[in-house]
């Protein structure tokens, strides 16, 4: 038995998410034509994810760039009469109104010149949101459309994460806020992995807290250390606004009935039933913290069985690879002797 460290602090629980996480909608009206991802897939920025029906747009943009040519010709015919009347006007062979009406003339194609290369651009930029791309490296979480499925403007077609940017999205009681504090250490577990412990810091507390339950959300990022690689996941633990010494016992040494605790000390080769006092216990490890009953220094069985007895002889098992270092000692010496 020995004193550890007995971490103190409020309770969180919350669920596991990522910080990168983008939900692709629809930003033309068509028809799906093709989706190239499934649910789990890894994709890379920039990938293609989901194709939409683009025969529309791109005849759109056939007749834009059409317009465009032809106001880029007009423009260029007005600009080059201009320099013919500027020329004229200069020996006197063109009248003042004629230099103005041609100055007008190009200024009127310069403006739908420049209205046509709009609409142009404005075409191509519809035609490229026809492909929904990976905004980022990660890994498809949930698809919404099919081909053939009809998206409207703002409907969603697939949600990407980034699984390494997990982090725990808990709830801590508002008459326990005050005691966090950005940078503490939390330690929690997630469903689904068992008695698997997770640590991560407290990156941010939200400054307001919710209406309905009174608590307040704290962001705890996991940068650095394990991290669980599913989202969604339910997960709750204990943030460290504290710690304390005290003697722990593990929770496979107690034998309990109803109330009662004890453990069986190792005295001089002999088992003792020990009663215990017990008091909380420590969300980390899952040892007790021991009240009464026992003191630092003392042996206990780990893992006792249910057939003890008080005064029971014991004695400790030698591990066998110390055992074999004495046999196989006394059989070099024996080679050694006959040789």
């Amino acid at each position: 038995m020995q004193s550890n460290a007995l971490a103190s602090g409020p309770s969180i629980t919350g669920t596991v998410q990522p910080e990168r996480r983008a939900d692709l909608r629809a930003e033309v009206s068509a028809v799906v034509m093709q989706v190239l991802k499934e649910n789990g897939d890894h994709v890379r920025r920039g990938d293609v994810l989901v194709r939409l029906d683009d025969t529309a747009i791109r005849d759109s943009l056939a007749s834009a760039d059409e317009a465009t040519r032809a106001a880029n010709q007009a423009f260029d015919q007005a600009q080059r009469q201009l320099q013919r009347l500027q020329t004229l006007r200069g020996s006197g062979m063109a009248s003042a109104q004629q230099l103005e009406d041609a100055e007008i003339r190009r200024n009127s194609a310069q403006s739908d010149l420049a209205a046509a290369k709009t609409r142009s651009a404005q075409a191509a930029q519809q035609l490229q949101r026809t492909l929904a791309r990976a905004p980022f490296d990660g890994i498809v979480s949930e698809r919404k459309v099919s081909a053939g499925d009809t998206a409207q403007i703002g409907k969603e077609l697939l949600k990407v994460i980034d699984p390494a940017s997990m982090r725990f999205e808990g709830l801590v009681s508002a008459d326990r806020i005050g005691d966090v504090k950005v940078g503490q250490t939390v330690s929690f577990r997630v469903n689904g992995y068992g008695e698997q412990e997770f640590v991560g810091k407290v990156m941010r507390l939200n400054p307001a807290a919710n209406a309905t339950t009174r608590q307040v959300e704290v962001l705890v990022s996991l940068a650095g250390g394990k991290q669980p690689g599913l989202s969604g996941l339910y997960a709750e633990g204990r943030i460290e606004s504290g710690s304390v010494s005290a003697l722990m016992i593990p929770a496979s040494a107690l034998v309990r009935d109803g109330d009662k605790a004890w453990a069986w000390r190792v005295v001089d080769g002999k088992l003792l039933k020990q009663a215990l006092v017990i008091g909380e216990r420590d969300p980390r490890r899952g040892d007790f913290v021991v009240k009464s009953g026992l003191t630092a220094g003392d042996k206990v069985l780990r893992s006792p069985g249910s057939n003890l007895k008080d005064g029971q002889k014991t004695e400790a098992a030698v591990p066998l690879a110390r055992a074999a270092l004495p046999a196989a000692s006394a059989a070099a010496a024996a080679s050694s002797a006959g040789s």
